[in-house]
């Protein structure tokens, strides 16, 4: 169940069972995660047995790569950094940046027209048939407006046993956590998150469906260079 999310960049990936129900799980502890409560008016339209909710596919794929890609989520917490000189942001990138997560934990995506992308399908009909998770429709009379994901309370004791018995899946938990706390700070919308991850050259730069490449070399050099300027400003 774990080989495949440790994959590497440029590395194919085939689409097995495997795949598809790690995939599955690691959707599941993200929207476990990331996913909001729902208030009493929600309450009364959402499915049976919903606790939260993660609203629209597009942010969903965006919030993913991030959890995909710890390279370009230490490269964006460095930008926090440099924005509003929070030392904890530089170091929670090194956290990352120090540790050989970029390579072993990266799942590639490729980038599609409105970003990286991947399709999702078959993993959530594995979380949907136990009913850990129902995707509901938003539509119009003429056309679906978005997929939201209700997390169900069987879904969420899943995730947090999942977590509790195998204690190498608590790292998604904890950076779908530091995820969250990008998104909430970039804004709700799969359009603010598009925006703010076509900011990074690389991810803007590469060609309609090849791989997004890894920036965990320009993120070390990077991180290097803001820790040396930090001890220099501590020492003046």
């Amino acid at each position: 169940m774990i080989d495949r999310t440790m994959g590497h960049y440029g590395v194919s990936v085939e689409d097995d069972e495997g795949d598809r129900f790690s995939d599955a799980i690691r959707l599941l502890l993200l929207i476990a995660a990331v996913s909001d409560p729902l208030n009493e008016a929600e309450q009364l339209v959402a499915p049976k047995h919903a606790v939260a909710v993660l609203r629209a596919e597009g942010r969903l794929q965006k919030l993913d790569f991030w959890l995909r890609n710890p390279d370009y989520l230490a490269d964006e917490l460095l930008n926090d950094y440099e924005r509003q000189g929070e030392a904890i942001n530089l170091e929670l990138a090194g956290g990352i940046l120090d540790s050989d997560e970029p390579e072993i934990c990266a799942i590639p995506m490729l980038r599609y027209l409105f970003g990286a992308f991947e399709y999702i399908d078959q993993a959530m009909s594995i979380l949907a048939a136990p009913g850990l998770v129902a995707v509901v429709p938003q539509r119009t009379a003429q056309r679906v407006l978005q997929d939201n994901y209700y997390l169900t309370a069987k879904g969420r004791e899943i995730a947090d046993r999942a977590t509790e018995q195998f204690p190498v899946l608590a790292w998604y938990t904890e950076r779908a956590r530091l995820v969250r706390a990008l998104a909430e700070a970039t804004g709700h919308s799969a359009l603010a998150l598009r925006r703010r991850q076509y900011l990074q050259r690389d991810y803007a730069q590469t060609p309609l469906n090849e791989i997004i490449p890894s920036i965990a070399d320009r993120a070390r050099a990077r991180l290097a260079r803001l820790r040396a300027e930090a001890e220099q400003g501590d020492a003046a």
